[in-house]
């Protein structure tokens, strides 16, 4: 279900948004993350996901998130629970007097084969090594946490 704007800001000032993270890995252990094109979190490295719509059962929205976010559809059995986080954020989509609140639940999938990554909600795409991406200070805090011991 798509909101008006007015609707829309109502919501993300007023109750958390729920989401799904993908943390899409290949057989070398390697994470993919993308540079976001729109707050919050522009400009970082992150995982890549997107937040489940009103009436829109978990497994629907994993399948269509992974054809918008990777150019393909997975389903989720295809893919690991890891937990539910918060994610807490000053600004949001609509600008920066609005702060956004994500109840995340994070998945962890595994895949090797992908080509013509979607570009709409990230400018670029990379695979990182698990201790690089820990280190870089482009990747967002928010995807580092996924991968704390």
């Amino acid at each position: 279900m798509f909101l008006n704007q007015e609707t829309f800001c109502t919501i993300i000032d007023n109750t958390p948004l729920i989401s799904i993270d993908l943390i899409v890995k290949n057989h070398q252990g390697q994470v993919l993350l993308g540079k976001r094109n729109n707050p919050p979190a522009k400009n970082f490295w992150f995982v890549v996901g997107g937040r489940i719509r009103k009436n829109e059962k978990i497994a629907d929205a994993f399948i269509r998130l992974t054809h918008q976010e990777l150019g393909q559809s997975f389903s989720l059995n295809k893919a690991r629970f890891i937990a539910p986080y918060q994610h807490f954020y000053d600004d949001s989509i609509l600008g920066d007097d609005i702060a956004t609140h994500y109840v995340v639940l994070a998945y962890e999938l595994v895949v090797d084969d992908l080509n013509d990554l979607p570009i709409e909600q990230h400018s670029d795409y990379r695979w990182f090594d698990i201790d690089e991406l820990m280190i870089d200070i482009e990747v967002h805090q928010y995807t580092k946490d996924y991968f704390k011991e």
